[in-house]
């Protein structure tokens, strides 16, 4: 560790032993910026060092945040900092996440990799409706995580995670929300196009869906799911139970991309074409191919209405906005995003770089294995 850092360090121990909450607040803030400036180049012991210091500044902190405001921003701003960095202290992570002031707790929870199943958890059994929405936020959740929220009961926590394609949910987990779908469109349409809501539970959800949610659904359903929701509406409207069109197989799609891949005949316009055509399964598995991903992590990313998670891939693929635009809207059996919509997506996708899109795409293909 350099001279530099050390003498940070000392300066902890000064501010520890003075007991000057001020003096402990801006420390505070300079040993995060000192981590910030070179998190990337530490090693375990270094960063278990920053985690001891920092736990032990932020302690005395929240001691003095109970009364003070600038207090409870200085740790908000800290919370900040941390959550998008993969080598973040993890017992300062875990004490920022379990602060009761959704301001502090907010961004690890939402963000940071440092946080475990286990951990989540455990937040989401004991802490209150801000803090269990942060979490559905994420975009990565297993089962076990999305069945501790769900079990909470929360309307606004069951509504973020159906239209969060990348939280896994359970087949109880799932019963739970079209039970409070009946009684809450905006959610019986959030849950109602995840291509992961067994067909049992779709068919129960149209039965009783009005015909407004049934008419939005059908407007929202993306290609590989329209076919699908359009027999359960006609088979719910009669009063018939009919066999549902099975969800669509990606295999075919592998195979084929590998195939193009192999003979040097995968490239932009290839993905264009597909897109352009709304062939959704090609289009799927040739942009995971192109950017470096897989199939299991493009395909939530195609099923969201959120266009902000997509751009990723395609950004990490260094895709023209042409290409990037078709990909968006493959997405929908048929028409065209709204032109706000679109312009508001470009400017998203100029303003990112491909550097920190396959930085993010390697940590959610991470996250999803």
């Amino acid at each position: 560790m350099s001279p530099a850092q050390l003498s940070i360090i000392d300066e902890v121990e000064s501010a520890l032993r003075m007991g000057s909450p001020e003096k402990g607040l801006e420390t505070a803030r300079r040993v995060t910026e000192l981590f910030l400036s070179s998190a990337g180049s530490f090693d375990d012991e270094q960063i278990a060092l920053f985690d001891d210091v920092l736990d032990r500044l932020i302690g005395t902190i929240e001691l003095r945040a109970i009364a003070d405001i600038g207090a409870r921003v200085a740790l908000a701003e800290i919370s900040a900092q941390l959550a998008p960095i993969a080598q973040a202290p993890p017992s300062v992570i875990r004490r920022l996440a379990s602060n009761d002031e959704i301001r502090i707790a907010g961004p690890v929870l939402q963000e940071s990799a440092r946080l475990d199943d286990s951990e989540l958890v455990q937040i989401a059994s004991s802490k209150g409706e801000p803090h269990l929405l942060a979490i559905a936020g994420r975009w990565w959740l297993k089962e076990i995580v999305t069945d501790a929220l769900l079990a909470r009961r929360y309307p606004s926590v069951s509504r973020r995670l159906a239209a969060n394609p990348g939280a896994r949910v359970s087949g109880k987990g799932f019963a739970a929300i079209v039970g409070q779908a009946e009684s809450d469109p905006e959610l019986a349409v959030s849950v109602g196009i995840r291509v992961d809501l067994p067909s049992e539970l779709r068919r129960r959800l149209l039965r009783s869906a009005t015909d407004a949610v049934r008419t939005r659904l059908l407007s929202r359903a993306p290609p590989h799911l329209f076919e699908e929701i359009q027999s359960a509406i006609a088979a719910a409207t009669v009063g018939v139970e009919r066999e549902m069109s099975a969800v669509r197989d990606f295999e075919g799609a592998k195979r084929a991309i590998a195939g193009l891949k192999a003979t040097g005949q995968l490239n932009e316009a290839t993905l264009l074409g597909f897109a352009t055509q709304r062939r959704y399964e090609e289009t799927t598995a040739a942009l995971a191919a192109l950017s470096g991903s897989t199939v299991e992590v493009i395909r939530p990313l195609m099923q969201s209405l959120r266009e902000d998670g997509l751009l990723v891939p395609c950004k990490a693929a260094q895709l023209s906005w042409e290409t990037t635009a078709a990909v968006l809207e493959s997405r929908f059996a048929s028409g065209a995003m709204k032109p706000a919509d679109l312009a508001r997506a470009q400017g998203h996708y100029a303003r990112m770089t491909a550097e920190n899109a396959k930085r993010t795409l390697r940590f959610w293909q991470v996250r999803a294995s």
